[in-house]
């Protein structure tokens, strides 16, 4: 059976990444990219409050998928599990990481930017992998040769990706969806322009739709 986050993406592959440090303003956020179409977040450890963002978020409407991203460490992944995240999101590949999610029932989705971190990841069992940063590991060129050596193995693309390259990257059978920062910009963030960032969701939506009609579902 597939993971929900994974079947979430299938059908809207686009992940927002929520880079925040005030709970009103992720709970705002959030909601805002849901009513757009983009139902799975991934809310980023990188402020000082992040967690409690992360539980803000998770709290306020339980329909979304919430998952922690930028996860380096054991303590890290059971704290963010506490908070509710539903998925667990590494810019690398940590064991302990793993092991911590999949101990808990949670799915994980470590980074890679090598082929030799991909094959370590897929005999770890893994299927399901960041690729990070996307645009400085060789961009769709290095997915589309990803993808012919690990036929099995989908990606998430991240670091480099906005809404001018999205497309090139859904248009490849390795790609399960892609993310970034972009979908929520830190000046929309702090002033509060809720409808920009609905706009810029709804525009990755569509895009992300004609792509997958255009290319077929993964």
């Amino acid at each position: 059976m597939k993971p929900a986050v994974v079947e979430a993406l299938e059908a809207v592959p686009v992940l927002p990444l929520l880079n925040v440090s005030d709970t009103r303003q992720a709970v705002m956020v959030a909601g805002t990219l849901g009513s757009a179409g983009l139902r799975v977040i991934e809310v980023l450890l990188r402020g000082p409050r992040a967690i409690d963002c992360l539980a803000a978020v998770s709290a306020e409407d339980p329909g979304l998928l919430v998952g922690a991203g930028t996860v380096l460490d054991e303590e890290q992944a059971r704290e963010a599990l506490k908070a509710g995240a539903r998925f667990i999101v590494s810019p690398g590949l940590d064991e302990t990481v793993v092991e911590a999610a999949r101990a808990c029932g949670v799915p994980v989705i470590p980074g890679i930017a090598t082929a030799t971190e991909a094959q370590r990841a897929r005999n770890m069992g893994l299927r399901v992998l960041k690729f990070f940063p996307a645009g400085l590991a060789g961009g769709p060129a290095m997915m589309r040769a990803l993808g012919e050596v690990f036929p099995e193995l989908r990606f998430v693309a991240t670091g480099g990706v906005s809404a001018t390259n999205l497309a090139e990257y859904l248009a490849l059978r390795a790609v399960l969806a892609v993310g970034g920062t972009w979908l929520a910009p830190e000046d929309a963030v702090a002033g509060g322009d809720w409808a920009r960032i609905a706009r810029v969701a709804r525009e990755a939506v569509a895009c992300a739709r004609a792509q997958r009609a255009a290319h077929g579902s993964l």
